[in-house]
């Protein structure tokens, strides 16, 4: 069974997502970046949200992680909790 890693930042409006995921594209630090901003408790190691299978995340992040590059900012990706800009850090299929 497929199983990712991943970390996150949750943000309230697509703008934000947008300047954050600038911000890295220029260099900035991930986890930093998300121990500043993210609404979500995984701010604080990061954003890292560890590993999962498919379903355990809502339909839109898990489209994101399963099928998308590595090691990259993707989004911003809207859920019912806001904006999210998402790096997969690992991938098995």
């Amino acid at each position: 069974m497929a199983r990712a890693a991943a970390r996150h930042i949750l943000v309230e409006t697509r703008e934000k997502c947008e300047d954050l995921k600038q911000q890295i594209e220029g260099g900035a630090d991930f986890a930093q970046l998300a121990e500043e901003h993210s609404k979500c408790p995984s701010g604080k190691q990061g954003g890292d949200l560890g590993e999962f299978g498919p379903g355990q995340m809502v339909k839109e992040f898990d489209e994101v992680v399963f099928s998308a590059d590595l090691g990259k900012p993707h989004g911003p990706v809207q859920t019912q909790f806001g904006f999210h800009l998402i790096e997969i850090t690992s991938r098995t299929e």
